[in-house]
């Protein structure tokens, strides 16, 4: 039987939303790593009987393995310890060495600030020393120490206690995961073997149907855990299975890229972001964008080593911007409109002339939720994608299309059309491609 675990996320900032839960998934998936069925993530505030509640829960549920997140720290709100001591049948005691590798880690700290009172710091942190009788500890990487409590009276879950930043939390994973106690509560995970593949340009119900489709023409999907999810108007497949259960999953693959042969474009998991870096060879890029706002020139780079190749953005908001900072002639502007494949071409010629690049992306949209005409509605974006030889364009990619969602959906996709189209202009496909909601195309060499 593969053993499962639950996620036990502490804190009331993250219970009432001031601060976003990122160790939940992240642990979620390290554990799908390791075989073990991550059953659950939970979030409670800093309650002792909402802490325990939830412990005990999870271990009526038949949790092996529990991982908590937070409440470590020297506060009197910080109660995982002993709230997990209590949970375990064990007695909280002083880990005297413990407590001296907590002052040491201290003492730089109360040199930076020497008005600190040193007794009532060292009282305070003193508490993050006291842990449940029989634990092994995992040092700190900030000055909260980790924690794996097996039960005092098995069988019961083993309780792994980490931080809550995940700077912390998840250098620490990998010491707790090779403990002893860890080891002996997920015994008997089976070996999984993942894989993804990505799409775009077609809506995640296709993909349902793809799935319905490949069981009807006798594909046997038993033996495959398959996720779908939309992420960043790309489509993610994402199936987990057992080595021996790799033919269907090549089945799989197999039917999904003949069903969509134009829109499946990474059959390794790669992500467009990283096949555009490999397709640059040795080219530069530059940005003009107006709705997204600088979302385009983060994105190129978001990667280490972006320097190799990005060579600046221009965000060109108003009209007097784009043609004072890219020099969009006033008269297109006022002819075709500020929102238009013609301004996109100009802004992107402008970017590459502007910074000397060999590539450059113009985009200009109407990101919402005002703004938008019968024409040209809220979500429609145009962009072109230029590769320059000399003084002029080489290849060109124009397109617009009708994006969805709010006006944080609509920036953030365009940014993603962009990736697309700069990934088909450094292939040198400028022939026709399908953008979601699209309302006009054209393409030039």
């Amino acid at each position: 039987m593969t053993p499962r675990a639950g996620i036990l996320i502490t804190g009331t900032e993250v219970l009432t939303g001031i601060i976003s839960d990122r160790n939940g998934p992240w642990l979620s998936e390290r554990l799908r790593e390791l075989g073990v069925d991550a059953a659950m993530i939970a979030i409670v505030g800093d309650r002792r009987e909402d802490l325990l509640a939830a412990l005990e829960y999870m271990r009526r549920d038949g949790m092996a393995l529990i991982v908590t997140s937070g409440g470590l720290g020297p506060t009197a709100d910080d109660l995982t310890a002993e709230i997990v001591g209590r949970f375990s049948g064990r007695e909280m005691v002083l880990d005297d060495r413990l407590e001296e590798r907590i002052a040491e880690i201290l003492r730089p700290l109360m040199r930076r600030w020497p008005g600190l009172d040193p007794d009532a710091i060292r009282a305070s942190n003193r508490k993050q020393a006291v842990i449940p009788q029989g634990a092994t500890v995992l040092d700190p990487v900030g000055t909260a120490p980790g924690l794996v409590v097996p039960p005092a009276d098995p069988p019961g879950p083993t309780v792994v206690v980490l931080p809550g930043p995940p700077r912390e939390l998840q250098p620490m994973w990998e010491t707790a995961r090779a403990t002893e106690a860890f080891q002996a509560a997920i015994a008997g995970a089976p070996t999984y073997r993942r894989g993804i593949v990505r799409l775009f340009g077609i809506p995640e119900s296709e993909i349902a149907n793809t799935l319905r489709a490949a069981q009807d023409d006798g594909l046997d999907l038993g033996p495959l855990e398959i996720t779908t999810c939309l992420r960043r108007a790309e489509i993610e497949v994402a199936t987990m299975y057992e080595p021996g259960a790799q033919h269907a999953y090549d089945a799989l693959i197999e039917f999904i890229a003949n069903r969509h042969a134009d829109t499946l474009f990474s059959r390794d998991g790669s992500t467009i972001d990283e096949q555009v870096v490999s397709l640059l060879d040795g080219r530069t890029i530059a940005v003009a964008e107006s709705c997204t706002g600088g979302l385009m020139s983060a994105r190129l780079t978001e990667r280490a080593g972006s320097s190799e190749y990005f060579l600046g953005g221009v965000v060109a908001y108003s009209n007097e911007a784009k043609a004072q900072l890219v020099g969009v002639d006033p008269e297109l502007t006022a002819r075709a409109g500020a929102v238009s494949t013609e301004v996109a071409e100009a802004l992107a010629d402008g970017a590459a002339a502007r910074f000397g690049a060999d590539i450059g992306i113009g985009i200009t949209g109407i990101a919402g939720p005002g703004g938008g005409t019968e024409e040209k509605p809220v979500g429609f974006v145009c962009f072109s994608v230029c590769v320059r030889r000399g003084d002029g364009p080489a290849a060109r990619i124009t397109r617009s299309a009708r994006l969805p969602g709010n006006r944080a959906d609509v920036r953030d996709r365009s940014t993603t059309v962009a990736m697309h189209l700069l990934r088909r202009v450094l292939r040198g496909e400028t022939d026709t491609i399908v953008l979601p909601g699209q309302v006009t195309q054209s393409a030039k060499t």
